[in-house]
């Protein structure tokens, strides 16, 4: 079995892709997995450092505005298109999965051109053009949220990495603090403006750090390569002039290549608010103050209201992000145990760890069904897949705590961890069974409900009524140094 994945450009592109290239090559050592990219797209580096092939075409960006540059677009989007089809050919490709980007729409055409069946996948959302066209191509459309209005779409959540998917933060947590150079007794706020940095991120937070680290909170402070003079300044004491003697560590790196280990370190975060970003923070239970970029359709905003409407975060425009915001708003919180774990255990109802295998189990299902030349969607067309109604085998993922769509109620949020009085006792987190995926073909009438047949209970509010409590205030430890990692 030969899968393509169209997805470059961006991060936000690159890694749901890579995710599930790593989740078919998990189900099946013998699928072959090519990438497809162009020159101007972080994929030609982001893509060998995972391991698989890139063939590169044409990059056909649309114009903004009416502008000469728009009659070259057809001449140069027919040159991508059968560039994408001689290499669909050559690797005899069974599938295409787009996941948006510039390589996306040539790579949607030329599919269809070829006959090769055509995944979509939207992180979005707000759709972009791509995968707008991409779903009136085919009925294989996958959304990372649950109110994403694209023809055909069904919900999935979003594919990010094992390794994030996986993590354990108690676990690992004083591991991670060590890789950084950051103390285990003391809470960490973690500052990332994505892989290129925000320069609004490091201004605040640069003008912060002395009030930050007086409060005994750390700071885990990621760059990006380009940024590293803007946060060079006064680091001391609230009071501005540098300090004799400064407990908390500043910790500034222009590039974390391990997010897994900077999100075990953390007990906040104040980022962006990819598509990515809230994705992998809700997966590990990190709850984090969104900066949303000011620029483009305001899709970075919808992707963390959610996430603040329940509880998980908190959510401030790019224009009110100040030193002052940060001292009057953000360190009141990062200071108050309770209000963090119970932040943390709303992000951790909202998340979604096993994307990437159920788009994976969805891809092998297509590609099964299209080779016995009958209908994907009928239920347990797999050849060697248990049908969608067997025993033990779960329907379709169905959102936890999300905003439920109007004809998919979501179940009750599945519980969470309860308090740790202990941070370096990593059994009180009991270890669930990983889950395998269920057929994603289940009629919609019978995935509506759970295993026994019971009708499911959605539970409105802030955070989900159905999480265990955090345990009795009398069973935590009072003061402030790395509580928050205990209360969690």
């Amino acid at each position: 079995m030969r899968v393509v994945l169209a997805g470059g450009g961006s991060a936000g592109h690159i890694e749901p892709a890579l995710a599930l290239a790593d989740a078919l090559r998990a189900a099946d050592g013998s699928i072959e997995v090519i990438c497809l990219g162009t020159q101007r797209g972080l994929e030609t580096r982001l893509v060998p450092l995972r391991g698989y092939p890139l063939e590169l075409i044409p990059a056909v960006p649309l114009p903004r505005s009416v502008t000469p540059k728009l009659l070259t677009v057809p001449g140069r989007l027919a040159g991508a298109i059968h560039a994408t089809g001689t290499i669909l050919d050559r690797v005899g490709a069974d599938v295409l999965v787009g996941f948006g980007g510039y390589v996306a729409t040539p790579a949607y055409l030329a599919a269809k051109r070829h006959k090769v069946p055509i995944v979509v996948h939207e992180a979005n959302p707000y759709p972009g053009i791509a995968n707008r066209l991409g779903a009136h191509l085919t009925t294989h459309v996958f959304t990372g949220y649950p109110e994403t209005k694209l023809r055909n779409a069904r919900y999935l959540g979003l594919p990010i990495r094992r390794q994030i998917a996986e993590l354990d933060r108690f676990a690992v947590g004083d591991k991670a603090r060590a890789h950084f150079g950051l103390r285990p007794d003391l809470p960490v706020l973690l500052v990332t403006g994505g892989s290129q940095g925000a320069k609004s991120l490091n201004r605040a937070v640069a003008g912060a750090a002395g009030a930050i680290r007086s409060a005994g909170v750390q700071i885990l402070h990621v760059t990006g390569a380009k940024n590293t003079d803007e946060v060079q300044g006064d680091t001391g004491q609230a009071g501005g002039g540098p300090a004799p003697y400064v407990t908390a560590p500043y910790v500034r790196v222009p590039y974390v290549d391990r997010m897994d280990l900077a999100y075990a370190a953390a007990d906040f975060a104040l980022c962006r608010a990819g598509a990515m970003t809230c994705a992998e923070l809700t997966a590990v239970g990190l709850p984090a103050v969104y900066v949303p970029l000011p620029i483009g359709n305001g899709e970075q905003r919808l992707n963390a209201l959610p996430i603040v409407q329940r509880g998980g975060g908190l959510l401030v425009d790019d224009a009110e992000l100040t030193a002052d915001w940060i001292k009057t708003s953000l360190l009141p919180v990062l200071t108050n145990i309770d209000q963090v774990a119970g932040m943390s255990e709303a992000a951790a109802a909202l998340g979604r760890r096993d994307a990437d295998r159920w788009l994976a189990k969805a891809v092998i299902e297509i590609v099964a069904a299209e080779k016995a030349g009958r209908p994907a969607a009928e239920p347990g067309g797999s050849q060697g897949l248990p049908a969608a109604s067997a025993p033990g085998w779960p329907a379709s993922p169905a959102p936890r705590d999300w905003p439920a769509p109007s004809t998919s109620p979501a179940p009750p949020a599945q519980p969470v961890r309860p308090a740790q009085p202990d941070r370096a006792a990593p059994s009180a987190r009991p270890a669930q069974p990983a889950q395998e995926p269920g057929s994603l073909f289940t009629p919609h009438s019978a995935r509506q409900q759970p295993p026994d047949g019971q009708p499911r209970q959605y539970q409105a509010g802030p955070r989900s009524q159905a999480a265990p409590s955090r345990g009795d205030a009398q069973q935590r430890p009072s003061g402030q140094g790395g509580r928050h990692r205990q209360a969690r």
